[in-house]
């Protein structure tokens, strides 16, 4: 559980009502579901329209990993990496057979299968590094969905603003009705900056942080199994691994 997320959502949106609050502001005031229909609803809209189905239903099933991102242990796999080593080292690859069920890693159990199956280091390393670019590339782009989002959100904004203002002006005759037009203007304008830059953007920025980062990881792994087809010495294979996730 990332519950930096959680902290700096609240944060984010509580200093701003708390603002509110004492400037004398009633939270009422800032919570227009108009405003709201049409910021957030025009925002999807726009996103849906410039990409494929696909590509947006990845970026919903990705959210949760704001608060729950994948797990990525690089001290676990270098551990596991210089074991194979070693094993291979006494016994051989084929040794390594019999550790292939055990491996939840998807990824790293393919990379094992190839090296016990005889693959070259060359080979090793073209298929899994062409896997590790379209994973990435993918999930990148489902990314971008909400970096798109956070572009259109501020625009969107001012467009209910302007449709307020509208509201306004058809009702000059009629000043009960003044307010609510006007409310409707300058909140959709909060909702569509807040959205942007309080959502929208820090989330797609935490997603392809954590994208690069699970594609460092499968990078690392590669790096480790064709060390291990080179024949190389397990020490020496775990000091170059340490490298990767230095800090």
């Amino acid at each position: 559980m990332d519950f930096l997320s959680i902290v700096g959502l609240v944060v984010a949106i509580g200093s701003i009502v708390l603002g509110q609050l004492l400037e004398g502001g009633h939270l009422a005031s800032i919570l227009q579901p108009t405003a709201f229909l049409i910021v957030i609803g025009g925002t999807l809209g726009a996103a849906m329209l410039q990409y494929p189905l696909p590509v947006f239903l990845r970026s919903i099933r990705m959210l949760p990993w704001v608060v729950r991102p994948p797990l990525l242990d690089p001290d676990g796999a270098i551990r596991d990496i210089v074991q194979y080593s070693e094993m291979a080292r006494r016994n051989g690859l084929l040794a390594l057979e019999s550790a292939i069920d055990d491996i939840d890693d998807p990824f790293l159990r393919r990379g094992l299968q190839l090296l016990v199956d005889g693959a070259d280091p060359a080979k090793i390393r073209a298929t899994m590094e062409h896997e590790i670019q379209a994973v990435e590339h993918h999930d990148s782009q489902a990314a971008r969905v909400l970096e798109s989002a956070g572009g259109y959100a501020p625009t969107v904004g001012i467009l209910g603003a302007v449709l307020g203002l509208i509201h306004v002006m058809e009702n000059l005759a009629d000043p009960s009705k003044l307010g609510a037009g006007i409310a409707v203007a300058f909140v959709a304008t909060i909702y569509g900056v807040g959205s942007a830059n309080l959502f929208f953007l820090p989330v797609a920025n935490k997603m392809k942080n954590i994208v690069h980062e699970r594609a460092k990881l499968q990078e690392l792994i590669v790096d480790g199994l064709v060390a291990i087809a080179e024949g190389e010495n397990p020490r020496m294979i775990e000091g170059r691994l340490q490298g990767y996730f230095a800090h």
